[in-house]
Parts: C-alpha cells; sequence; structure tokens
C-alpha cells in the first residue's frame, strides 16, 4: 500500500474527501515526525510505539577492498507493533 492508497482508505473508511484525508495524513505524519525530531516517543495504544534510539560509532570493513572504517554514531527511528497489531497477525 503506498500513501494514495491509505489516503483512498481513509476516505472511505471516514467518510471524508479524499483531500480531507490526504490533509489529515498529512497533518498525523508531520506531528509524529515533529515529535521524534523532538526525541519524543510515540506511542498509539493497539498500533504501535515509535521511538528514537541511538547507535553507536562502530568499525565495519568495506566489502569491496576489505578495509576497515569507522561507521559514525547515528540517531535511528525504531517502531515496536503493539500486542493489538501483533496478535492480528498470527
Amino acid at each position: 500500500m503506498n500513501k494514495a492508497d491509505l489516503v483512498s482508505a481513509i476516505a472511505a473508511g471516514a467518510n471524508l474527501t479524499k483531500a480531507d484525508a490526504k490533509n489529515a495524513l498529512d497533518a498525523a505524519l508531520g506531528a509524529i515526525a515533529g515529535a521524534l525530531k523532538a526525541n519524543d516517543k510515540v506511542a498509539l495504544i493497539g498500533f504501535g510505539t515509535f521511538a528514537v534510539a541511538e547507535r553507536p560509532a562502530r568499525t565495519g570493513i568495506n566489502p569491496a577492498t576489505k578495509a576497515k572504517i569507522e561507521i559514525p554514531a547515528k540517531k535511528v527511528i525504531k517502531f515496536k507493533a503493539g500486542a493489538e497489531l501483533a496478535e492480528g497477525l498470527n
């Protein structure tokens, strides 16, 4: 499912126009992104939790040259599915 499919599904499920559904989706995604940029956790009960985690710097190997390279530390987004979502998949 891509964004256009999701907008169509939201519009049909919430009885909205596609334009209103797109605006609502964009606002929700913007709010989630803003919270993650502020290092906040976003918990959607029944769906899952988005959180920012820090990966430490580490040494890696360039597969082409076999030379050791230093991979810098960085922040990554982690998602943990909620119990209801996980149970619904099985």
